[in-house]
């Protein structure tokens, strides 16, 4: 017989190749009962329901969410097609936000079947999915990577109801501005005898400054003998104007979500001190809040760092190459990357101080920030050279969030953007807070994306005159719950709240410079 370890190597050979098959969902007839037992007892997968189950990791402890939220879509879209073949489509209000780059997990996803019986079906972490029993369009699309059945764009727009416009406006106007031109809009609303739907289109367009398919739909559906009626289903004016040449949904979106929440951030955070007279005070007053910084923001990414620890990175005493502990040991090289990245941050700031644009430093900066930062563990051997090429290259997940950054190609779309925006901004208190939002909403790198937000953060703070500032251990949960509603919510309020709190601290030289007692 053989021993557990290598019946357990089996069954987890089993398990790689249905996932070299890009398997979201597994089924109890492809996991025979002993493998599927092994699987289940040493937390390899984890059951959705009876007779299925997704990839889990041994490491996830109870209530653990974050590998369902990755596997949610991918999950929904082949369950569906197992119950109801290719006969079912997601409903328009969820085909659009998708279209529109929205990607976090809903708490009830609504589907369309003819088939449907009106059934909800109970998942994970407080998610389901609503079957609804409907037709659905022709010529679905097909939403990648998960091949999700949605409506087009288009028919999308067209079936939403009157209300989804105010109620997402992000959503709404982002799709909006994914469209090039009416003649697709117009094929359906011609063909389906929608004058009201037109009038409300027409409307839409009009408020995002897309006057040319706003008077093009107007006018084609008065030619064919409609009485189209312009009207304006958002509750407010854009707060942007929107490139004409949108590519990716991602560029919009961030435009959009910058627009809407500045003014939020302005409203509650503190007025700013102003540039200071002498810049070497400043930067020396950051040396005085180093170790303390070094601390909670490592320690709010998990790692377990110790004052001594960072107290020997920075006098020097850190030597991987005569100490075991130090080139191996996680935390150690996380500690001797911050204060490498701390470097070239506070050099960063010392050039935006001398009068430089700090949306333009951020930008020549936060790569230099991350190879400073992962370069110890490259040289000790754990990770590759080619971990520091630049923004990531493949998914990523934030722990226990529904927000599901987007895609690696969207990165590359959106990054350029980000900076543009932090760029053009007048506020240093909206470079602070939607700059270190923006940053992790778009999470771009595989690692590092909290810690570099926080520093960019910091660096934003600096044009403005703040102190630096740091985000306690103590208050995980709560940065960790207002990031959530900022990304999930699009509520940016408690975040610029919470962060205004803690400049206001700073200011008045509260700021947390002392380190746990050990």
């Amino acid at each position: 017989m053989s021993a557990p370890h290598q019946q357990l190597a089996k069954s987890l050979e089993l398990l790689r190749l249905l996932q070299e098959q890009g398997r979201v969902a597994l089924r109890t007839k492809e996991l025979p009962r002993l493998h599927r037992e092994r699987l289940l007892k040493n937390g390899f997968i984890r059951a959705v329901m009876r007779g299925w189950y997704v990839p889990s990791s041994p490491e996830d402890t109870v209530g653990e969410s974050t590998a369902w939220f990755a596997s949610f879509w991918g999950f929904c879209a082949e369950y569906l097609t197992f119950r109801f073949g290719d006969e079912w489509c997601l409903s328009p209000e969820a085909s659009l936000k998708l279209h529109a780059g929205n990607m976090t997990v809903p708490s009830q996803l609504f589907v369309r079947a003819p088939q449907a019986s009106g059934n909800i079906t109970t998942l994970l972490c407080n998610t389901s999915i609503v079957d609804v029993a409907a037709t659905v369009p022709d010529n679905l699309t097909k939403i990648t990577p998960w091949e999700l059945q949605a409506y087009s764009l288009p028919a999308a727009l067209i079936a939403v109801p009157e209300g989804y416009f105010s109620r997402n406006p992000t959503d709404a106007r982002t799709a909006l501005a994914m469209v090039k031109d009416a003649s697709d809009l117009l094929d359906l609303l011609l063909k389906g005898r929608q004058s009201v739907v037109a009038g409300r289109l027409a409307g839409a367009f009009r408020n995002i400054g897309r006057f040319e398919i706003a008077d093009s739909i107007v006018k084609t559906m008065h030619t064919a003998g409609f009485d189209t009626r312009e009207n304006d289903p958002f509750a407010k004016p854009t707060p942007v104007t929107l490139s004409r040449r949108i590519i990716s949904p991602y560029a919009g979106r961030i435009r959009l979500m910058w627009g809407e929440m500045r003014t939020a951030v302005l409203e509650v955070f503190p007025k700013p001190p102003g540039c200071p007279d002498d810049v070497d005070l400043y930067l020396a007053e950051i040396e005085e809040v180093y170790a303390a910084d070094a601390y909670h923001s490592l320690s709010i990414e998990g790692y377990r760092v110790s004052p001594e620890l960072i107290e020997r990175v920075r006098s020097g005493d850190w030597n991987p190459d005569a100490d075991d502990f130090d080139s191996k040991h996680s935390s150690a090289l996380a500690a001797r990357g911050y204060w490498e990245a701390s470097r070239a941050v506070h050099e960063s700031i010392r050039r935006i101080l001398s009068g430089e644009n700090a949306g333009i430093i951020a930008d020549k900066g936060h790569g230099d920030w991350y190879r400073e930062m992962f370069g110890p563990s490259v040289q000790a051997g754990i990770l590759q050279p080619s971990d520091l090429a630049g923004y990531r290259n493949g998914p990523v997940y934030i722990a226990n969030s529904t927000h599901v950054p987007p895609s690696h190609e969207s990165v590359r779309d959106a990054m350029p953007v980000f900076f543009e925006l932090l760029e053009d901004e007048t506020q240093p208190a909206v470079r602070a807070v939607l700059g270190h939002f923006v940053f992790v909403y778009i999470h771009p790198y595989m690692d590092g994306n909290g810690r570099i937000g926080r520093f960019l953060m910091n660096a934003m703070l600096a044009s403005g005159g703040y102190p630096w500032t740091v985000v306690p251990m103590e208050c995980r949960d709560k940065y960790m719950a207002v990031l959530e509603k900022a990304s999930v919510g699009q509520d940016i309020q408690p975040f610029a709240e919470f962060l205004g709190q803690l400049v206001r601290q700073s200011m008045e030289g509260g700021a947390q410079k002392e380190l746990p007692r050990t």
